[in-house]
């Protein structure tokens, strides 16, 4: 089965169908840059530029760097604040004209990493991180998703962790690998001690390189692990939402 996945970041907006049997994208995915400022109605019009660009008119799944609860938006640090409290699934699915269902984009990446990354056949209680623009996180205990946790905005230093820790912190920063991993341990291991997970699955853009940061974390007792679907895996969980 086929579905529309679409993954809106604080930078960009991706999108591509996915195979929610196989966790495989079908086609090759676009990515468009993300509206600035990012309001409402213009990131509604960049979605649908997405769907259009794929002639799409089946089901859809679309993420929200933000926490949502039944459809609606409730934080949006990332993107502009007048996102809080938009039913995002009526706007979005008015803009494209599709049945659409709207998920935080870190339990997004969770879910597909879980179904068919590294993290199946986990039951014990597991943590992902998306490193990106900002922090995202996703909490599964025995498979199960614990929705919207948002530990990127736990406080490090005096200040949310994902201004200290993002890849895009590192690259404001101009920290090299090993002062950045340092920072991201520090925070690891802080999430660690609240919540004792037996694997931690680091995701986002930068998972690609985690040869570069993943052997220089030194402070964890849990298995750390990059994600298998890297930045893909939040359209392969919006398209599994969506189906």
């Amino acid at each position: 089965m086929e579905v529309l996945g679409v993954d809106i970041g604080g930078s960009g907006i991706k999108a591509a169908p996915a195979d929610v049997t196989a966790g495989t994208l079908t086609r090759e995915r676009v990515k468009v840059p993300t509206p600035m400022p990012a309001k409402p109605a213009a990131v509604a019009d960049a979605v649908r530029g997405v769907v259009e660009h794929f002639g799409w008119s089946g089901k859809a799944g679309i993420t929200f760097p933000g926490v949502v609860t039944d459809g609606v938006i409730r934080t949006a640090v990332n993107l502009d604040p007048a996102w809080i409290g938009v039913n995002a699934r009526d706007l979005l699915g008015s803009a494209t004209g599709l049945e659409v269902q709207v998920i935080n984009d870190a339990d997004a990446a969770g879910l597909a990493e879980m179904k068919f990354g590294a993290g199946a056949g986990q039951q014990g209680t597991v943590v992902m991180l998306t490193f990106g623009t900002g922090i995202g996180s996703a909490l599964f205990t025995r498979g199960v998703l614990v929705p919207n946790t948002e530990f990127g905005h736990l406080e490090i230093r005096g200040k949310d962790a994902e201004k200290r820790a993002s890849e895009r912190a590192r690259e404001v920063h101009g920290l090299d690998w090993e002062h950045w991993a340092g920072r991201v341990d520090e925070y690891m291991s802080h999430l660690e001690a609240l919540l004792w997970p037996e694997l931690f699955i680091v995701g986002g853009g930068v998972s690609r390189k985690s040869d570069r940061f993943l052997p220089l974390l030194e402070g964890l007792r849990a298995r750390v692990v990059p994600a298998k679907l890297h930045n893909d895996a939040g359209i392969v969980g919006a398209a599994l939402i969506g189906a």
